[in-house]
Parts: C-alpha cells; structure tokens; sequence
C-alpha cells in the first residue's frame, strides 16, 4: 500500500466532501445545493455526479439527489479529516487568526500525505474537533484500535500497518436505539482505562438511548446495561454500525 493517497484530483476531492458535509443528516443531497455551495453552475454540477458515479463514489439519480458510496464516504472523511487538522495546527501552533485558517486549509489538504497527516495528528495529541466551528474530526483510517495504539508503533510506516476498510461512526452521531460494535477509541492510554472500567471497550456492541445536550451527558446501553457519559468521550468513541 503506498503512503501516497489515493490519485484523486482536487475538483472530486471537493466535491466528495461537499457532499458529505451537506448529508450529514443522512438525506439525498439535492443537485442545486452543491451548486450552491461549490458557486457552480447546475449543469456543471451534473455532468461531475455522472462522472462520480462512473468512479462508484456516488449513487445519483437526476431527481431524487445523490448520496455518497462507501468508497466515496472513505475518500470524503480522508480529505475532511487532513483539512481540520491544518486547521487546527494552523490556529493552535502557528497562531493564526480564526478567521484565515479555512482559506490556508482549503490549499493544502490536497497535497497532504497520509504521512504527514499521521504526523501532524500525532504532534497536535490527537484532536477531536477543528477550531473554527467546533467540527468533529474524522478517525483516521489506519489499522489501529486506539491512538495509544498508533504511538506505540510511531517508527512503523504506513505500508507495514495498513488500512482499515470500514467507514466507523462516531459515537455521538448514532440515532437513538441504534446500535454498534466498538472499533476504536481516540485516546491514550488513561481514556482507554477509564472506559475499561465501564466495561466500555474495542469490540463491544454499545447503542445510544439518550443524549442530553443541556448537561452534555450521553446515556448509552452497553451489555444491557445503562451508562451516562461525558458527550466529549461520546465523540471519539467510534463504532462499526454494520456489526450490529
């Protein structure tokens, strides 16, 4: 596996993570919202959901929407999580104003390697959220159950490691009574421990019952039994909701 990403150009690349931004809600993604987010006339819009769907990143159909494949979710979450990265390296070590880390993002998370981005995420301790508006960061992709995980193999390239072919789901993001099956968790060894004693760990089916927003509490089932957690520990708890 090389530790060059995937030979995808820019223009999908922006199209990719439009679309999954825009279907965050799981909902079709009408052909005139992209275009209005990219600034792109509908008909250029259209010929380029042809061609993402010939490359099988999107399902489309003309009058209902499109929605992103696995493998279009895969490459959308890759691009998504480099560009929060930037940011927050770009706001939190080189102290750039908030205001101008989107733009600074928006050029380099193309030409990011995934060996810097391991980097990049490993010098910054493994961030959860970007800074300009709080978004969650994708997990990354690599073959780890944790990032304690990842540290500990620091000196392993990329090809020695591998990648995980699973699109996993934040904890957080789960609907009520929905259910998974723990694949990773974002943290180092103390938040691993802390889970571990709620009986909280890798391969464990775990589904969300309630989410409170105004005391940031997360009920969740584990094992038929009821857990209250910390919405932040919900966040970087990721599962693989096709093993439910």
């Amino acid at each position: 596996m090389s530790d060059d990403k995937e030979k995808v150009s820019a223009n999908i690349e922006d199209y990719l993570k439009t679309i999954y931004q825009l279907s965050e809600n799981d909902e079709l993604v009408k052909t005139t919202s992209i275009a209005k987010n990219l600034n792109i006339a509908p008909g250029s819009v259209t010929q380029m959901l042809k061609k993402l769907y010939d490359l099988g990143f999107v399902e489309y159909s003309p009058y209902e929407g499109t929605k992103l494949t696995e493998d279009g979710l895969r490459l959308a979450k890759k691009i998504i999580r480099k560009h929060r990265l930037l940011e927050r390296f770009m706001y939190g070590i080189l102290k750039l104003k908030k205001t101008d880390v989107h733009s600074q993002a928006c050029e380099m998370e193309h030409t990011l390697s995934d060996t810097a981005e391991r980097a990049l995420c490993q010098v910054l301790e493994h961030p959860d959220t970007c800074p300009d508006d709080d978004a969650l960061i994708p997990e990354c992709d690599l073959e780890f159950t944790s990032c304690d995980e990842c540290m500990k193999a620091i000196n392993d390239d990329l090809e020695k490691i591998g990648k995980r072919n699973k699109n996993l789901v934040s904890l957080i993001k789960l609907k009520k009574n929905q259910k998974g099956r723990i694949s990773f968790i974002r943290g180092d060894y103390k938040l691993l421990q802390e889970l571990s004693d709620e009986d909280i760990t890798i391969g464990t089916m775990i589904s969300m019952v309630n989410i409170d927003h105004l005391s940031d509490q997360v009920e969740v089932s584990v094992e038929g039994s009821q857990l209250t957690i910390g919405k932040e520990i919900a966040r970087n708890i990721f599962v693989d909701t096709k093993e439910s």
